[in-house]
């Protein structure tokens, strides 16, 4: 793109363009207090464009610009709109290349636009020049495509309009349209809660697509002309018209709120902008839920039009040479040029349940690649003929099932009915959380966006070629009877957020009645009400609880009752915890999980050497580890009788043995001894700290870790008969990068080492800086103490906003209390910590001071 830069050398800017200045500021200040006071509305947009025109000429006037050029608006603006921070897109049109007097002037006019307020995004460029750039580039010929003449030479502006019109491939154009807005849909996938209202799928750019290709086509400009050529109803036209203002309309005054051109609901215009809108407080949802509820329903109803119009125009603008070659696959349905057809689209109307059916024989058929054009339209119109009368029919019913049931596509149907507001039709309840926002920190998608990946992950783990991922899960899943209902437990463990309640009661009544209504066995629906009931029942038992303890694989057995419905909770809780964001899924989750699994089932079969010989397997299994490194019993038993009972129940064999490899020969250290490895669960490290105990050491410790931006998952803490810390953590990168770790490891070894030899004083605690979702969104901390099943230990729970220094505040009010920590699991959701300690103390058997503890805790969790 060639462009002109103001002159350095240009002069002062002269008085008449600070007047100008001055006269935009104002214009442009009164226009928005007009707008707060709900005097214009969208209108708002064209009077800045008009506002925007009329400064254009005087500047260009003022610059006394030849006659032959012309002075075009393109873009947004060009389409006489702007919104109240964006650039000012502007061509300047030439017959022919510059000579330098016009050249130096130019740059000054362009200087003059900057100089009066304006932020001009220009091109200076022949006719020539224009098409040349834009016969490789879409986005090019799409900015030229919305373009108005502002001032200047109109013939010249009239020739490149019409040799615009002419160069523009319509099939060419709506193919790169296509692609344009798949790849821009896939940059912003992963933005679902702080969407971009311009960007985004069903945003803004989704409604311009539409019209760019049916202006290049030269089938309308407007959605009333899309309509009067029979794309869409009018219904449907001002139906568009809704949805285009409420985007605009929030795009205004996230313009107005940030105070610079911002398209994302970020979190931190969430709020505000609620109480702009008038969204009041409710008792389960909060204003901004409520506003980016709207949001998103909007943005969805968007995406389906942008889908059936696209669709509908490629039809008009691409016909297929096979257009008439029809193959019926049954009195309803045809398959035509690959896609399913309904030769009467009237069908739908008459008989909802071939809703449904069309779902059913594209998992059918793979031949097909999809629904036709006007198929899927008359199939969306058809939406609201799914009611309770025709939710009630035992055909729709067996259909749905057999949608579940089908061994390939369910997902990719399951998500098609979504997308046409099928399937929240189909299950109302559904309906209700679409595009509800979940502000726990660690959901980043909307409930119905968080239930359809929960069920791809459970899909994922029926498919062969995908069981190197979670080879336990893939396995279970192949041995599983009933997979269907896996997919009902995963469609409705979330479905009763939002009303208020406990959600996993509210989803088993909802589910059950569901199970009942679709004639499932009664074991089934039991089974399926029972996972919607208990779904974090087996994450919160493997995060927050002690493994090792008996106990606690007993009672979480008793819950389970059988193998099935272990398996079923084991499957469910894998894919809801991947299902959550990209980045709560880790190793150590995994195992955790799987140790749970193992051990329950082993106790359901009627195995207790768990429980029993615990203690003696392991050791068993130390030995012959031990032997592989040729060190004999003799050599390890001084070390081993310093250890107690609780030291081989909460460490497996292989991390006594890596311990006893180290250790066997330094007994009686008197120097810290660090060692560190790859963890084995596959990623992070293992660190192992043995040191004469001493006070402050794990808030040391900590310390160390968060110097070097390390998280902690699992601390084990382990005094021995000597007198001994014998301390192991697995920490990993806080970052969620991937780095040498190999590297990593003499570092820590050594530096880790010379800290706790020196018992440096531990750093000041600073006030850490807050995430922007904490800031907005924050969580009020939580202490929990309660005794443990046997009542030799407390638990201590601790719930609050993830920042860095949390664990050294948490260590070192245990430090000030003389409370001995045993045992952490450090479980970190998003922005949101859920941590578990096993402790002990003179402290906590007194109320009074336990009193004291929960509220100097508490106080430095709030800092």
């Amino acid at each position: 793109m060639r462009t002109t830069t103001a002159s350095s050398t240009r002069q002062l800017r002269p008085a008449r363009e600070d007047s100008q200045r001055e006269a935009l500021a104002a214009e442009r200040t009164a226009l928005q207090q007009q707008f707060e006071k709900g005097d214009l509305g969208r209108e708002l947009l064209r009077r800045l464009a008009l506002l925007t025109d009329r400064h254009l000429r005087l500047a260009w006037k003022a610059r006394e610009m030849p006659p032959e050029i012309a002075l075009v608006g393109v873009g947004g603006y060009g389409r006489g709109q702007l919104f109240p921070h964006s650039d000012v897109d502007i061509l300047i049109l030439l017959p022919a290349a510059p000579e330098a007097a016009l050249r130096e002037k130019l740059e000054m006019l362009v200087g003059t636009f900057w100089d009066i307020g304006l932020d001009a995004g220009h091109s200076v460029r022949t006719l020539d020049e224009c098409f040349e750039v834009a016969a490789g580039d879409v986005t090019i010929q799409t900015n030229l495509l919305e373009s108005r003449l502002i001032s200047g030479n109109r013939e010249l502006y009239r020739r490149f309009t019409r040799k615009l019109q002419q160069s523009i491939d319509p099939a060419a154009f709506l193919r790169a349209k296509r692609i344009e807005q798949q790849q821009r849909h896939l940059r912003h996938q992963e933005t679902n809660l702080e969407p971009n209202l311009k960007e985004s799928a069903g945003g803004l750019r989704d409604l311009n697509t539409i019209l760019w290709i049916a202006r290049a086509a030269g089938l309308g400009r407007t959605w009333l002309e899309l309509a009067r050529r029979g794309f869409i109803t009018r219904d449907e036209a001002r139906a568009i018209g809704r949805h285009e203002r409420v985007l605009e309309l929030l795009r205004i005054r996230l313009h107005y709120l940030a105070g610079r051109r911002e398209d994302r609901l970020l979190f931190d215009h969430q709020t505000a902008l609620a109480k702009q809108l008038g969204f009041a407080e409710r008792a389960s949802r909060r204003p901004s839920e409520r506003l980016m509820q709207r949001y998103y329903q909007t943005a969805k109803s968007v995406s389906q039009l942008n889908t059936i119009l696209l669709q509908n125009l490629a039809l008009r603008i691409v016909p297929p040479a096979n257009r008439s070659a029809i193959t019926p696959l049954n009195e309803r349905f045809a398959v035509r040029g690959e896609l399913l057809s309904a030769p009467d689209p009237t069908i739908f109307e008459r008989d909802p349940c071939t809703i449904l059916e069309a779902f059913v024989l594209l998992q059918q058929h793979h031949e097909l690649k999809g629904i036709g054009a006007v198929t899927l339209r008359a199939l969306w119109r058809a939406r609201r003929r799914i009611t309770p009368a025709a939710r009630r029919n035992p055909r729709m019913r067996e259909l749905f099932m057999e949608i579940l049931r089908s061994p390939t596509r369910m997902i990719r149907e399951l998500r098609r009915m979504h997308q046409f507001d099928i399937l929240g039709r189909y299950i109302p309840a559904f309906g209700r959380v679409t595009g509800q926002m979940q502000h726990d920190l660690y959901h980043v998608y909307t409930v119905d966006e968080h239930i359809l990946k929960v069920v791809r992950n459970v899909r994922r783990f029926a498919v062969p070629e995908l069981a190197h991922e979670f080879p336990l899960c893939s396995r279970l899943m192949s041995e599983f009877d009933k997979p269907e209902l896996l997919y009902l437990a995963a469609l409705f463990h979330d479905i009763g957020k939002g009303r208020g309640g406990d959600h996993s009661e509210l989803g088993k009544v909802d589910a059950l009645r569901f199970c009942k209504a679709h004639s499932l066995p009664p074991a089934d629906s039991e089974l399926v009400a029972w996972l919607v009931e208990q779904h974090l029942v087996m994450s919160t038992t493997a995060q927050k609880q002690d493994l090792t303890d008996p106990e606690v694989a007993h009672n979480f057995a008793q819950r389970v009752r059988n193998e099935r419905h272990l398996v079923a909770l084991y499957l469910l809780t894998v894919a809801d915890i991947r299902g959550t964001s990209p980045k709560v899924w880790n190793a150590w989750k995994a195992k955790l999980l799987e140790d749970l699994f193992h051990v329950t089932r082993r106790m359901l079969s009627g195995d207790r050497s768990e429980r029993q010989d615990g203690q003696r397997g392991r050791q068993e299994d130390a030995m012959v580890r031990l032997r592989l490194y040729a060190i004999p019993e003799a050599d390890y038993r001084e070390f081993w009788s310093q250890l107690d009972t609780a030291y081989f129940l909460r460490h497996e064999g292989q991390e006594i043995a890596w311990h006893t490899r180290h250790l066997h020969r330094r007994v009686h250290s008197a120097t810290p001894v660090v060692r560190a490895r790859l963890s084995p669960i596959g990623e992070g490290l293992q660190v192992l700290v043995y040191v004469v105990d001493q006070k402050e050491l794990f808030s040391r410790i900590c310390s160390f870790f968060e110097s070097i931006s390390f998280d902690i998952f699992e601390a084990k803490i382990h005094t021995t008969r000597h007198g001994y810390a014998l301390d192991t953590f697995h920490v990993q990168d806080a970052s969620n990068r991937q780095p040498e770790y190999r590297d990593l490891i003499s570092y820590i070894e050594y530096e880790l080492t010379d800290r706790l030899t020196r018992r440096t004083p531990l750093p000041e605690l600073t006030k850490p800086r807050l995430s922007r979702q904490l800031r907005h969104f924050p969580i009020t901390p939580e202490v929990n103490i309660q005794a443990d099943d046997r009542g030799d230990y407390r638990i201590l729970s601790i719930v609050a906003g993830d920042r860095p220094g949390l664990l050294s505040r948490i260590s070192r009010t245990l430090t000030a209390f003389d409370i001995n920590l045993h045992a952490a699991k450090i479980n970190t959701l998003g922005a949101r910590a859920e941590d578990t300690f096993v402790v002990s103390g003179a402290a906590l058997n007194n109320p009074k001071t336990t009193v004291r503890f929960e509220s100097e805790l508490l106080d430095r969790l709030r800092i």
